[in-house]
């Protein structure tokens, strides 16, 4: 009698103490976040506030080229990500065949920036020289992060092109390549997310010193193509910079979670001064508070 109610103790213990290690809140946990590399700087400093904030959070951060990321997104590797587009209807069909609803959430605006080595006496490009490059045309030559990147994704499609030209357009294989590339070699022009400018890093701070961010010029007809305008917080605001994109968040868990949690946090006013603050436009400017004090007169 007594082996037989060790045995049970021994199973309802095993059962009664399962492993909660995988158990999410909205502030605790751990998630695996798939995010696109062209934003790694931003994200980065979002995580490390979000995990600080909430010690009980564990945000691992997988950096993928876009392309990638949507496979991987796809494949179930991970039930949120980060990056420069919403899910086609085709994609989003894979989680809601699922019964899993798709939260999509903007956080931020960022620009393409355009690099150049500081030696160059050419600071200025036209969406229309763009174009002709991504067709083949001209003599300058774009650098790109990758071929399955999401910046190479906006110009192609800017440029109305299928296939990347086999003259004037390169892809490497990381932003900190495309940076080193350029610094190097005097004509190139490179093509990243402005957040790898406003927050290099250690180890780019000194070679983003030697590189110019180009004013661009919108097609004829357009705002924005009075003049050449810089990636600014203020020239994106006002729409007067071209090269813009919209970051988002999806998260496809399927009900309340860490994704949530870090959904709201990205939208929230911490998540959006930490937006501000990197160089790119908060979704939601984060509201300035004013103190005002009664003057007292002296007698």
């Amino acid at each position: 009698m007594r082996v037989y109610l060790i045995c049970f103790l021994l199973c309802t213990g095993l059962f009664g103490c399962k492993d909660n290690s995988n158990k999410q809140t909205e502030t605790s946990g751990k998630i695996k976040v798939l995010v696109d590399e062209s934003f790694a700087p931003i994200v980065d400093d979002e995580a490390y506030v979000f995990e600080n904030t909430y010690p009980n959070a564990n945000v691992d951060l997988v950096y993928k080229p876009e392309i990638s990321l949507v496979n991987a997104f796809l494949a179930d590797s991970a039930k949120v990500a980060i990056m420069s587009r919403t899910l086609k209807p085709r994609e989003a069909e894979v989680f809601e065949k699922k019964n899993i609803k798709v939260r999509t959430n903007r956080f931020a605006i960022d620009a393409i920036a355009l690099i150049i080595n500081s030696r160059s006496a050419d600071t200025l490009i036209s969406v229309a020289e763009i174009v002709d490059i991504m067709k083949g045309k001209g003599n300058r030559r774009l650098v790109f992060d990758n071929p399955n990147s999401s910046t190479v994704r906006y110009l192609m499609r800017l440029s109305d092109v299928n296939v990347l030209p086999v003259k004037g357009v390169y892809a490497l294989n990381s932003n900190e390549e495309v940076i080193k590339f350029v610094h190097n070699n005097l004509g190139a022009i490179g093509v990243i997310g402005v957040n790898w400018i406003r927050q290099p890093g250690k180890e780019l701070a000194g070679l983003v010193e030697g590189l110019n961010v180009m004013g661009v010029k919108n097609l004829p007809g357009k705002q924005g193509s009075d003049r050449y305008y810089k990636p600014s917080q203020d020239n994106l605001a006002m729409g007067l910079y071209p090269l813009y994109r919209d970051l988002f968040i999806i998260n496809c868990q399927g009900g309340s979670g860490l994704g949530w949690g870090l959904a709201s946090f990205l939208a929230g006013e911490v998540g959006q001064r930490i937006v501000l603050k990197s160089g790119l436009l908060p979704a939601s400017i984060p509201p300035r508070e004013l103190f005002i004090r009664d003057k007292i007169e002296k007698k």
